[in-house]
């Protein structure tokens, strides 16, 4: 089985004290490719570094909404050198979060954009975090129609929304709390959407699915999301994992 966790953050402060031995024992556990996603511009030369180190890692750059505010229009520069990186792929992780609101909306919504239009400009992939904000995310989304390609990373909204992701160019990527028993909508949306449109991921340290909510996430525990959704969609987990592991090149626009 080989299976691509397409959004850890591996750099994390929780994993201060083991990251090493962990990253190690990642392909003994069928863990044959991992996303590092970046948060905010600090973070681009870390995630660059990890990956460098990391044969079987790839990486993002990019502004996360609640960064928003240190967001500058020389961080721009800083996301592209950093996209000229071995195995720095994408751009990300961007969005909005109308969640916490740790940035004034209006400054996610203009960070957000810039975002998507740099990553037109450069065609590469974006990796977009939407939490409790769909439509304004979907009005900024609009007018990259054609020209846009990337994750909607852990999934929220509706149905119809996800259709329209796809129609956009964009892949719809479940993490653990595909697992919750509460999940009835999200099980719903997974059971209907095409296979060839569908990645998971973990969001390590975060989304740890069950049984083992409320502890650290990590790569390893992808397994119990890839067996959930395994059960909606009616297959194997060692077919479901061989799809979704091709699905995530295709995503990210990246050779196997």
């Amino acid at each position: 089985m080989r299976i691509f966790d397409t959004h850890a953050h591996l750099l994390d402060e929780q994993f201060d004290a083991d990251r090493e031995e962990l990253i190690a024992s990642l392909p003994d556990a069928g863990i044959a490719r991992v996303m590092e996603a970046c948060c905010d511009e600090a973070g681009i030369d870390r995630v660059a570094g990890l990956v460098a180190r990391v044969p079987f890692f790839y990486g993002s750059a990019g502004v996360h909404p609640h960064s928003a505010d240190e967001f500058r229009p020389e961080t721009l520069d800083h996301i592209k050198e950093a996209l000229t990186r071995e195995r720095m792929v994408a751009i990300g992780e961007i969005g909005l979060d109308y969640h916490y609101d740790f940035s004034p909306r209006d400054v996610q919504r203009d960070c957000f954009d810039a975002q998507l239009a740099l990553s037109c400009e450069l065609r590469r992939p974006v990796i977009i975090h939407d939490r409790e904000a769909h439509g304004d995310c979907m009005d900024l989304l609009r007018p990259y129609r054609g020209r846009l390609s990337g994750v909607m990373h852990c999934f929220s909204a509706s149905y119809e929304i996800a259709k329209e992701c796809i129609d956009l160019g964009l892949y719809i990527a479940f993490g653990g709390a595909l697992t919750f028993k509460n999940a009835v909508h999200q099980w719903e949306i997974a059971s209907k959407l095409p296979l060839d449109r569908l990645l998971i991921e973990t969001d390590c340290p975060y989304m740890t699915p069950v049984p083992f909510r409320g502890t650290r996430n990590d790569p390893r525990r992808i397994v119990l999301t890839l067996n959930k959704l395994s059960e909606l969609k009616g297959l194997d987990p060692r077919e479901l994992s061989e799809i979704l592991y091709r699905n995530s090149f295709k995503a990210f626009g990246i050779g196997e």
